[in-house]
């Protein structure tokens, strides 16, 4: 914060609160509000702009994040201790403020360096991938890998490694359950994702996701570059990993015949996540992040906005984009499940936020959410997927993911993500290997502490030196030389290979 920059920003002429852009003590003057602190306000937080009686909604983003839960005098912080949850009735309001979206004409088409592969589709890193169906063998695939070693792929310029991918589930679980299903996606999704140049699906043999079950169901077959095998079968550890090292020998020579090709940008496929969220994520990164996506719109390019919990109670913004009821039925649908979800558990969707999103100065989920979906831009809904589900449409989309950030990542690179934009304000690390993820820091306090595990300051908006347009016109260019092979800083760290967890539901046998 600079000394020009006001200590408090008013987000809706609407609000009831003001945010503290900076630690504010008691006593401080906010000027031109006319208001004095009466209590340390960290910064993030909220001040009370003006008297709030006991049971009063309270207004952030011009919408209700919760009501009071006791009075508050104006200059008081606005938090856990007086501010509460409160259900309230959304107007869904389907389609009534979809918009045609203005493209770009086709010469003026932002481009990348990309790999174009036999499907159409387009990949933006080019791997092996060694995958798991079973907790059971994820250790031999990681054996796999590392037997392959680093002084064979120097042969092979063209490939960027070998990923090995396990994962917690694959046994254990009715055959006939959602959480089953899901698994299965996941796996298919990694399968067939562009990202990847050759696949070994690697069994132990006699767990509940049979390698035959997830090939029949998910229709994929076996090929030069998609090969299956058992642990059991190849008779144990050693010969598995011999036979898995042969394999992808075999795969190698095709693999490096990739070259990347100039490629237009609607090629792009973004998936969208937010992760140790604070309340400048709604203020700076998650804004850019949309204007950003605005701009891939108008370019003919798909992002995918997820986590069904993080966007509960501010749903009704997205659905007056549906392009139509159906899709916007879909939303509302994926909300009541998730809602009877929850109650089935014992739990409530409030239950998010996260601690620490709450010493982020995150109260609610109301409020949470309200600043989730601002990743999503502007533009119009055109679909909604289920978990993992393949993704096809151009535009916007929605996918029903959990709010946990790893099995939300892995839904959407299994639906076809080649690219993943991550904001965060506590500062989240991870990887999404085979897809690169972008780390979008919120606040400059945080990205000057953890400078190695960002990849761009949006905390900049709040210092007052960028406008939320400038960031999102940043991070738009940051995606297509990242798409291009710039490495990210998860890439650089090593990231990615312990970051496949499909979403476990049901009951574990």
């Amino acid at each position: 914060m600079t000394d020009q920059q006001p200590p408090v920003l008013l987000l809706h002429p609407d609000d009831d609160i003001l945010v503290a852009l900076g630690d504010l003590p008691m006593g401080a003057r906010l000027e031109p509000y006319g208001l004095t602190c009466r209590q340390d306000i960290p910064a993030g937080h909220k001040v009370a702009r003006r008297d709030l009686a006991a049971g009063q909604t309270v207004r952030k983003y011009g919408q209700i994040i919760g009501a009071a839960s006791q009075a508050v005098a104006a200059g008081e912080h606005v938090h856990s201790h007086n501010l509460h949850f409160e259900q309230f009735a959304r107007d869904l309001a389907i389609g009534s403020e979809t918009r045609p979206t203005a493209y770009v004409a086709p010469e003026e088409q932002a481009t990348f360096q990309g790999y174009l592969r036999a499907d159409g589709r387009a990949a933006t890193r080019n791997y092996l991938g060694v995958l798991a169906t079973v907790n059971c063998s994820a250790s031999v695939c990681r054996l796999i890998a590392d037997a392959l070693g680093p002084e064979l792929l120097t042969h092979y310029p063209h490939v960027d490694g070998v990923v090995a991918l396990g994962h917690g589930t694959g046994c254990g679980q009715s055959a006939a359950g959602v959480g089953f299903d899901y698994l299965q996606r996941c796996l298919a999704g990694y399968a067939r994702h562009p990202n990847f140049a050759g696949v070994l699906l690697v069994g132990l043999g006699c767990e509940v996701n049979q390698l035959g079950s997830l090939m029949e169901n998910m229709a994929l077959s076996e090929g030069p570059l998609l090969r299956a095998m058992n642990i059991q079968d190849a008779g144990g550890t050693a010969q598995t990993v011999a036979w898995g090292v042969n394999i992808l020998r075999e795969m190698l020579p095709a693999a490096d015949q990739a070259r990347r090709q100039t490629l237009p940008a609607s090629h792009l496929m973004l998936g969208l996540e937010c992760g140790g969220s604070d309340a400048y994520s709604g203020l700076t990164a998650n804004p850019a992040l949309g204007a950003a996506v605005d701009l891939l719109m108008a370019h003919g390019g798909t992002a995918i906005l997820s986590e069904t919990p993080e966007i509960y109670g501010a749903e009704h913004l997205l659905t007056r984009r549906a392009v139509s009821r159906e899709v916007g039925e879909k939303l509302a649908a994926r909300i009541r499940w998730w809602e009877d979800y929850t109650k089935l558990h014992g739990a409530s969707l409030d239950n998010n936020p996260s601690p620490g999103n709450k010493a982020g100065g995150l109260t609610t989920i109301l409020e949470k959410s309200l600043g989730a979906v601002a990743k999503g831009g502007t533009t119009n809904l055109v679909e909604v997927y289920e978990y993992a589900r393949p993704v096809s449409a151009k535009g916007m989309v929605f996918m029903d993911t959990p709010g946990y950030d790893m099995p939300s990542i892995t839904g959407m690179v299994a639906g076809g993500a080649n690219l993943v934009c991550f904001t965060t304000g506590r500062g989240t690390v991870c990887g999404s290997k085979p897809t690169p993820s972008l780390k979008l820091a919120t606040n400059s306090r945080m990205y000057e502490r953890m400078a190695e595990d960002m990849d761009i300051n949006c905390g900049i908006i709040a210092d007052g030196q960028a406008t939320v347009e400038d960031m999102g016109r940043a991070i738009f260019e940051l995606i297509l030389v990242t798409a291009s092979g710039q490495a990210t800083k998860s890439e650089a760290l090593g990231f990615g290979d312990q970051e496949f967890v499909p979403w476990q539901v049901g009951a574990m046998l």
